[in-house]
């Protein structure tokens, strides 16, 4: 299969919070924010493998800031990384006062997300690499990779720690 460039899945999404959206604190409830972040990812994993893809694992969900009622949130995505049939998906999330032009945008959010790429029977189907086309690109890649690594190596020493002490 030949490489998928960074920009041919990248995808973003927008909304704006409302009244509906808020926690007991009165700011936007984080669960919101993580709905946003997984449609964004999803619609990334499945226009970079060209259908199907499902919510595998969210690796990483970083909230910076507080999100408010008529803030408008931006979610932006992209393919991070790419093996057989899994990809991680990089989500910056964005938030800027609906009402007002001009007003820098603020970080609120990043996550990673993994997706499996699914044929009709729900098994795992192959995917095409990512191709990076820029150094930011190509440090996602990287960082991806450690991520990968971690997450593979957490697995095996809980499945272990589970042989050597069974319940």
């Amino acid at each position: 299969m030949d490489p998928k460039p960074t920009s041919a899945a990248r995808t973003s999404l927008s909304h704006i919070m409302t009244a509906v959206d808020t926690n007991l604190l009165g700011t936007v409830h984080g669960g919101v924010i993580m709905k946003l972040v997984d449609d964004v990812a999803g619609a990334v994993a499945q226009r970079h493998s060209g259908g199907p893809a499902v919510t595998a694992a969210m690796d990483g969900m970083t909230f910076l800031q507080p999100v408010r009622v008529g803030d408008l949130v931006h979610a932006h995505a992209q393919v991070n990384w790419a093996g057989r049939s899994s990809m991680e998906v990089g989500v910056r999330v964005l938030a800027e006062p609906w009402d007002r032009a001009g007003v820098a945008p603020t970080r609120v959010a990043t996550a990673y997300l993994v997706f499996v790429a699914v044929d009709d029977q729900g098994q795992p189907r192959a995917i095409p690499p990512v191709l990076p086309e820029t150094p930011e690109d190509e440090r996602r890649l990287r960082e991806a990779e450690i991520r990968r690594h971690h997450r593979l190596t957490r697995r095996d020493e809980i499945l272990a720690s589970r042989t050597a002490n069974p319940l």
